[in-house]
């Protein structure tokens, strides 16, 4: 069950369209020129989010699929925050990318 990369692409490219009529170009230019080519952006937490940049390697990983899947369950394709937004807690998903940037 792998990604493919043009739809990795064209994802980014609608969050940037969805973030950029939401907020206004400001949020659009910012939030795209610190996050590095290759990673991208999420927001981690249960109660206060915590923004994590994480290689996009990580779409392929079985564990972090169902990160995503629990997140599509719980948030939709439509979250107020305009960007993805994993529901676990931060201490879990640090586990989680320190187990995934040794695999």
């Amino acid at each position: 069950m792998g990604i493919r990369l043009k739809g990795i692409t064209q994802a980014k490219h609608k969050l940037q369209r969805t973030l950029s009529a939401r907020y206004g170009t400001l949020v659009s230019a910012t939030s795209t020129h610190d996050v590095p080519k290759g990673h991208f952006a999420v927001y981690v937490g249960e109660a206060e989010k915590k923004r994590f940049v994480i290689p996009i390697s990580y779409l392929n990983h079985p564990l972090f699929q169902d990160l995503l899947n629990r997140a599509e369950e719980e948030f939709g394709f439509d979250h107020p925050t305009g960007g993805l937004s994993i529901p676990c807690s931060e201490d879990y998903f640090s586990s989680l990318t320190s187990a995934l940037s040794c695999s």
